[in-house]
């Protein structure tokens, strides 16, 4: 086995990746990879000796940033990684001096470069012999980047929470101890919890730097400018992006998970902005090759780079890959002079389709037509919401997403968030009362817009327990920030959560059982079964 991998829904044949991964991570990247993750243990565990508040929050927005650069189709560059695990060395060292001191060999494991991907295999996965303590504690570590990466994107906007950075640190240093069972589903309930809370600021972060979304017809066609496809998640990276292209000439799109930019007020001043080109990520190795013009990947979601686009695709943050130009960020601004350049001697890009789809759903816009939809309910005409939020992804069997869209009764309304809409919305599902059959709220982590509009709900028809409401949930997921959804909503006593395609890789049969038996969690099946289930609440 020349590496092991099960952290995403494409695990091969349903097991994990033990070769080289489908997401395209060679064995070398899937070793430095465990060591970075190993390591990054070690310094929270150093960490939490010592007194100094700064020292604490400094490691801990490093530590959420090594863990973001393991999330799926996030890093790829061996280089990178290796850079970071040296780092965390550093970081080990520094905290030495300051009185921090542990056995623990990932505390105190020699750094000789040559020898790391000798060591990989000693504290990869599977180094954890008992399968269903391996299982908790991937879930909680999964859990866990998907936090990081939200509490990374609220960190560059200038919002953070020292209780996170602290739950972040005592949970990585927690999966070094011996745990039972028992301990590990209470540590994943608030991992949980930390999630909701990490996911609420992120919210507020974004908010009040760019305004509450608004409904909006978003542009999907082209312009006839030459322009710059912008993808990934990180808003910041949007705004200075906008910023400097302003006057020059060159147009900006967004692709994928950065569709929800067109809702925020304060990208709509820029009249450069033009709208969405594309759909999921997946797509990218086409649409990226038909867009002409250079490629921003802010965050994960890349994939291997072609040949047709590998002279115009750049990555920041904790994105990379390998002889991809990267774009650091200096004195606390990023410059992308460079991209804006190269964008202004390309073709404009070749359109996809025509016309527009409408978003910006987020809790604000929703509460704000609460009457209505309350009244929609008590008329009848409005029977069930359905939360289809999540990831997109490449296999064949996630069209069972849009057939449930297509099935579901006309008397239906699909909340949304996440990549996921793009299994349908671009339907013609039409709408209820001037209320849209598709209520897409924005990015993944917008989920938590979705958890808000459920609790006023709740509370509007005077409910005492969130799962009496006529909501299902039928959540698709691919990666680690899905699983941190996932975890949120249990934390919030959700219960009957549809999940697929297909059930994690790295649940065992027992946790498997645990989880069904305390929050009724079930694999998906055809989709007109699950919608007639859905319809009566089951």
């Amino acid at each position: 086995m020349e590496m092991f991998c099960y952290q995403c829904q494409e695990a091969a044949k349903g097991t994990g990746c033990n070769v080289s991964g489908v997401c395209g991570k060679k064995p070398e990247t899937a070793g430095y990879q465990d060591l970075l993750l190993f390591t990054l243990k070690g310094i929270s565990l150093l960490a939490l000796q010592v007194e100094d508040k700064e020292i604490i929050n400094q490691t801990a927005k490093f530590v959420s940033q090594g863990l973001f650069a393991t999330i799926t189709n996030a890093n790829f560059d061996d280089h990178k990684i290796k850079l970071l695990i040296s780092r965390a060395l550093n970081i080990r060292e520094s905290l030495i001096t300051k009185g921090a001191s542990s056995d623990h060999r990932a505390a105190t494991w020699q750094d000789e470069e040559e020898n790391w991907l000798n060591l990989y295999s000693l504290v990869g996965v599977l180094s954890e012999k008992n399968e269903d303590v391996r299982s908790l504690k991937e879930l909680i570590l999964y859990g866990l980047k998907g936090i990081a990466a939200y509490a990374d994107h609220a960190q560059v906007l200038g919002y953070e929470d020292e209780s996170l950075w602290g739950f972040i640190l005592q949970t990585m240093a927690v999966l070094l101890e011996d745990k039972d069972v028992d301990e590990l589903v209470a540590l994943t309930l608030r991992t949980g919890e930390n999630a909701v809370a990490t996911m609420a600021l992120l919210d507020k972060a974004n908010t009040e730097t760019y305004g509450s979304p608004e409904i909006t017809q978003v542009n999907i066609s082209v312009g006839s400018n030459p322009g710059i496809l912008i993808s990934g998640h990180d808003l910041k990276d949007m705004e200075t992006l906008l910023k400097q292209t302003q006057g020059t000439g060159v147009d900006v799109y967004t692709h994928s998970e950065m569709l929800p930019a067109n809702y925020y007020p304060k990208f709509k001043k820029y009249s450069h902005f033009v709208g969405n080109y594309g759909n999921a990520w997946w797509k990218q190795d086409k649409e990226f090759a038909s867009f002409n013009g250079p490629i921003l990947m802010t965050t994960n979601c890349i994939v291997p780079v072609r040949p047709a686009y590998k002279d115009r695709i750049y990555t920041t943050g904790m994105a990379g890959f390998p002889d991809v130009p990267h774009i650091d960020e200096k004195d606390g601004a990023k410059d992308f002079s460079k991209i804006i350049e190269q964008a202004k001697k390309c073709k404009a890009p070749v359109e996809l389709e025509k016309g527009s789809i409408v978003g910006g759903f987020a809790h604000d816009q929703v509460l704000a037509l609460a009457d209505k939809v309350v009244d929609a309910v008590k008329q009848g005409a409005i029977k069930r919401f359905v939360v289809m939020a999540g990831c997109d992804g490449r296999q064949k069997g996630r069209s069972y997403f849009t057939d449930v869209a297509e099935t579901l009764p006309e008397d239906t309304i699909i909340l949304t968030a996440g990549c996921a809409k793009y299994r349908y919305n671009k339907l013609n599902l039409g709408d209820i009362g001037g209320i849209p059959r598709v209520l897409d709220a924005g990015q993944c982590n917008d989920s938590y817009s979705l958890v808000v509009i459920a609790l006023k709900l709740k509370e509007v028809f005077e409910l005492d327990d969130i799962n009496d409401l006529p909501i299902s949930f039928d959540i698709a997921w691919y990666e680690q920030k899905a699983v941190a959804v996932l975890l949120a909503l249990l934390s919030l006593g959700v219960k009957g959560i549809r999940l697929g395609p297909t059930l994690p890789a790295f649940l065992s049969p027992n946790v498997v059982n645990v989880l069904v038996e305390n929050f009724n969690i079930k694999p998906i099946s055809s989709a007109e079964e699950d919608v007639k289930a859905i319809m009566v609440g089951a």
